[in-house]
């Protein structure tokens, strides 16, 4: 099937990341030019564009910087003239982990805030940036990355879950708006906990015992989430819009 991707510009944010780096690789195999972006970790963006080639354009981006967001459509559009697809994969998890022993109430203003309006802003903002540019050739796919805690919950979790959970209301709303001028799509992929290099820590030895809760018995790797992204962000894809895609091995 041909997806329609060759020759068009996609951003993925926080394409360092465990399932990040994935998306930028597998819409490059489509003969996308990638924009990835990147926080604290630009050597590993300067590898994977490496393994992309020139079709690959690295820049740094943080949820919570105006600027910065500015700063990356700026650089997209100077690079090809052309943004036709954002995923919204970067995530600001806060200066804790999680504490599912902790009270909710007792987490500071300032972090709960920070966690809240980074993830919910930052991918609004982005948004709103590269939208004329997708109006304006009546073509365009936004992808937000959002988690299955939006859904499920999970304690110590309180805060990025409203984040995740008021983007699905933004995505839905969105296409709305969007659909009026074009074959403009916004939806939500929603994985699970996954097997990526970055979270192998938290998945430890209790991955397996997660994984039996999944129908196919098994946590999904990074793969397996990038494969259904890039297909909701292509030409193939003409009528999906405005949903919430669970990708969590049917968890």
């Amino acid at each position: 099937m041909d997806l329609g991707l060759r020759g068009r510009t996609v951003i993925v944010t926080g394409a360092s990341g465990g399932i990040g780096r994935h998306l930028a690789r597998a819409f490059a195999a489509e003969g996308a030019h990638v924009v990835l972006t990147y926080h604290h970790t630009p050597d590993v963006a300067e590898l994977v564009a490496k393994e992309i080639g020139d079709r690959a354009l690295v820049t740094a981006y943080a949820l919570d910087d105006p600027d910065s967001a500015h700063a990356l459509v700026d650089a997209a559009l100077a690079w090809t003239g052309r943004i036709d697809v954002l995923i919204n994969n970067a995530v600001h998890w806060g200066a804790t982990a999680p504490d599912p022993d902790a009270s909710f109430e007792a987490v500071p203003d300032e972090a709960w805030l920070r966690v809240v309006r980074a993830n919910l802003e930052g991918a609004v903002r982005l948004s709103r940036l590269v939208a004329p540019a997708m109006r304006e050739r009546r073509w365009g796919r936004l992808i937000h990355i959002s988690s299955s805690i939006a859904t499920d919950g999970m304690a110590g979790s309180e805060y990025y879950a409203a984040a995740k959970a008021a983007l699905h209301g933004f995505s839905r709303s969105a296409a709305f708006s969007l659909g009026r001028d074009g074959d403009i799509l916004s939806n939500v992929v929603m994985p699970g906990l996954t097997r990526t290099d970055t979270n192998a820590h938290i998945i430890g030895p209790e991955g397996d015992h997660y994984g039996s809760l999944a129908p196919i018995g098994r946590l999904l790797d990074a793969p397996e989430i990038a494969t259904p992204v890039v297909y909701l962000a292509s030409a193939a894809n003409t009528g999906i819009t405005g949903q919430v895609i669970r990708v969590t091995g049917g968890s």
